[in-house]
């Protein structure tokens, strides 16, 4: 089995690393300048214990690769390039080649299954980072993340065990689950508050604004009959496995949206997380304005070039209150 990494950013970027760590064949897929660093320097990963440079082979578009009967393609871009990135893959590799959505929200797996035949999730809980062109990094001391996986929409065939085998290899926590998709429900419920860190950072009034947005969330579920596994099954799997310390005497800063804004990429994920309860709402009847207040503010600040945490929490009950009236 060759992993083909498609966006090697903090989390594609780490697992490709562990993975060549451990010997297995990885390409990765990498743009602009964390391409050229790459390629001319290779992969630098950054962790607690350790700095490598790893000599990972990398590209810059699917066209570049080869493509061989046991190959792998795992996506690790934010679910708003998923579609240009699917339709790039499938127009040099098919539709048969096994496509892993390794990325935060439901909707990937769902695209991705209109192009390919064999598709799966995996629902991830790793801290990492890439904000720096040619490194990632993972803040974790012991296993270095949790990333069950399983088909999609159900089951578990001979590549998610192999894939699963070649990941516990290589210092992570992964079991083949046949509900892969009742976790990753559960872990859009954690991703809700992105969009709230990016914004704001992490002020003390903000435990209530997430679990207002997760409450919207859980009655969309209800309303449209989802299967999501509840707190204490997710927080035994994926909670109290993974031990945190500084980098360079520096702990991680922000997750991935706080990432995105940092960076100034211009887009942000909040569609894909916030943005699904909203849809939801809107297909069920369920008000959600905790997170349109959300998904619209994410945007905004992405759009004008805006820092992580400099809207204050006020700004975000105001807009709640304005969609609140609303309705």
């Amino acid at each position: 089995m060759r992993f083909i990494i498609y966006g090697a950013g903090a989390i594609g970027g780490v697992i490709g690393a562990r993975l060549f760590q451990q010997g297995f064949p990885v390409v990765l897929i990498a743009r602009d300048a964390h391409h050229k660093a790459i390629h001319f320097q290779g992969l630098i990963l950054e962790s607690p214990h350790e700095v490598v440079t790893l000599p990972i082979p990398v590209v810059e578009h699917p066209a570049e690769i080869n493509f061989e009967p046991g190959d792998v393609v795992m996506l690790a871009m934010k679910s708003q390039h998923t579609v240009a990135a699917l339709e790039a893959l499938r127009n040099v590799a098919g539709d048969e080649v096994p496509v892993v959505c390794c990325q935060n929200g439901v909707f990937n797996e769902r695209e991705a299954s209109r192009m390919f035949q064999r598709v799966y999730g995996m629902a991830v809980l790793m801290p990492a980072a890439h904000l720096r062109p040619g490194v990632v990094q993972t803040t974790t001391t012991g296993v270095t993340g949790v990333v069950d996986c399983g088909v999609y929409p159900h089951g578990i065939d001979d590549t998610i065990t192999e894939l699963a085998s070649a990941l516990e290899l290589s210092n992570f926590v992964c079991r083949a689950d046949a509900a892969i998709m009742r976790m990753k429900y559960a872990k859009l419920l954690m991703n809700l508050g992105n969009a709230l860190q990016a914004a704001c950072g992490s002020p003390p009034d903000a435990r209530n604004l997430i679990r207002l947005a997760r409450d919207e969330a859980l009655a969309c579920y209800a309303a449209a009959e989802i299967d999501c596994a509840g707190r204490e099954e997710f927080q035994a799997r994926f909670l109290g496995k993974i031990e945190e310390a500084p980098i360079h005497g520096q702990a991680r800063s922000g997750g991935s949206s706080w990432q995105s804004l940092k960076r100034g990429l211009g887009s942000i994920e909040a569609d894909y997380l916030n943005g699904e309860i909203v849809l939801l709402g809107r297909l069920y009847g369920v008000v959600t304005p905790a997170n349109h207040a959300l998904q619209q503010i994410a945007n905004e600040m992405a759009f004008s070039g805006a820092e992580p945490g400099s809207v204050p929490i006020g700004i975000v009950n105001a807009r709640i209150r304005k969609l609140e009236s609303a309705v």
